[in-house]
């Protein structure tokens, strides 16, 4: 289940856009259109059918309902950063997803642990049961 995601797995199934960006530069903002957004059509990379299902869960509402992530990136001020930087994010969304969690193994407490429990318990139980008022009968 090792599906290794390279960048130019990607090309065939990205599409790019540059839009007019918010935040830092200046007037080279109301000029150029820097951020990057990409749109990475999932089915496209052929990923395992359990590496998609935690691409959904890691992706969020970065994923449509068509199976497109989408990202944006307008984190820099020239285009080429942030299509360098949107890039990256993908494979790193891609990344995570790849990573699967380890299987718990359930265990139960011994019998010997029970007791000792139950003991306990009954020390305990005493101790504050001998903190009551005292009566003279």
């Amino acid at each position: 289940m090792a599906d290794v995601i390279d960048a130019s797995l990607l090309e065939g199934a990205i599409e790019e856009k540059f839009l007019a960006a918010s935040g830092p530069g200046g007037q080279n903002v109301n000029k150029v259109a820097t951020a990057c957004q990409l749109r990475v059509d999932i089915f496209a990379l052929g990923l395992h059918p359990e590496t998609y299902r935690r691409l959904r869960l890691v992706a969020g509402s970065r994923m449509t309902a068509a199976g497109v992530l989408v990202i944006t990136a307008r984190r820099f001020r020239t285009q080429e950063a942030n299509r360098v930087d949107a890039r990256d994010r993908v494979l790193e969304l891609i990344a995570q997803a790849q990573h699967r969690d380890a299987h718990r193994v359930k265990t139960k407490p011994s019998r010997a642990a029970k007791a000792r429990r139950v003991d306990t318990k009954k020390v305990r139980s005493s101790v504050k049961a001998g903190r009551g008022r005292v009566r003279e009968d």
